[in-house]
């Protein structure tokens, strides 16, 4: 089955690791931007970033037929720094218009700080500005709900913001209804040592069902499984889930989200076979 992968970041993974996707059915992919690893120092840093996003990345993917797409932010990790964080947003527009840009993302909060708040509320008045989308990172563990809630307000607070092209990322049992009441795309992210595993994404389908709902791996630079979408594919199977509802979480719905931006050029796998390529 082809599925797309709406979040994951693979400039921590190795090239072998775009072949063994692509083997395993990922023609498409998203990668927001995010810490990494360590906190950079200067807006030039964004900058040598950004351009590994637009220009290393699809470049890489392409050698197997994986279409690559991108989000630009400074992530919460880093928006401690208020100052930094002003300038990398400054920043941000000279690379909005390149091919494969989606939106604005991962932005959201970490620790839910006050100089988090700012810096995510400055990454949604840009947004705004540039009529673009939003993937948003819902903080990790204990901060989790409160984090969430606290997004969840700023957004609904800002009469600007369209919530259909709004994907809030890293949903839980106690926080996907709330994303989902309020209109919002959600997103379930399966690591092997939080977040979520793909029987309780499973758990989450069956209990509110496919719309507006995504799946995703991350594969970031710590524990994480980048084939965790194939891993949730196989336990939709077990539980006796029909393909054309799996199809719809893990591929009709990236697509449908993605479509919202004006940089999203995907051409379906069946284009390039009936082209005999």
């Amino acid at each position: 089955m082809y599925y797309f992968d709406p979040h994951i970041h693979m400039v921590s993974r190795v090239t072998d690791d775009y072949e063994m996707l692509a083997k395993m059915g990922c023609v498409g992919m998203s990668e927001p931007a995010f810490w990494a690893g360590f906190d950079r120092g200067s807006v030039d840093g964004f900058r040598d970033y950004f351009r590994q996003l637009t220009e290393f990345e699809p470049k890489r993917a392409s050698w197997y037929r994986v279409q690559h797409y991108t989000w630009l932010c400074i992530n919460a990790k880093e928006a401690e720094n208020v100052s930094l964080s002003r300038e990398v947003i400054a920043m941000i527009p000279e690379f909005l218009d390149r091919p494969g840009v989606l939106g604005i993302g991962e932005i959201g909060l970490n620790k839910n700080t006050k100089n988090e708040s700012i810096v995510f509320g400055e990454h949604l008045d840009l947004a705004m500005k540039t009529d673009e989308q939003i993937l948003i990172h819902t903080p990790h563990l204990e901060d989790k709900y409160q984090g969430t809630r606290m997004i969840l307000d700023m957004l609904c607070d800002d009469s600007r913001i369209d919530h259909n092209r709004v994907l809030v990322d890293h949903v839980e049992e106690h926080t996907i209804r709330a994303v989902l009441d309020e209109g919002f795309w959600a997103g379930m992210t399966l690591y092997p040592v939080s977040k979520c595993t793909p029987e309780r994404a499973v758990d989450m389908v069956e209990m509110y069902g496919p719309e507006r709902l995504l799946v995703n791996s991350a594969g970031d630079w710590g524990p994480s499984k980048p084939t965790a979408v194939p891993d949730f594919i196989l336990a939709m199977r077990l539980r006796g889930h029909p393909e054309s509802l799996i199809r719809r979480i893990v591929y009709d719905n990236p697509l449908r989200f993605f479509s919202g931006s004006r940089n999203f050029d995907f051409t379906p796998p069946e284009v390039y076979q009936a082209a005999g390529l």
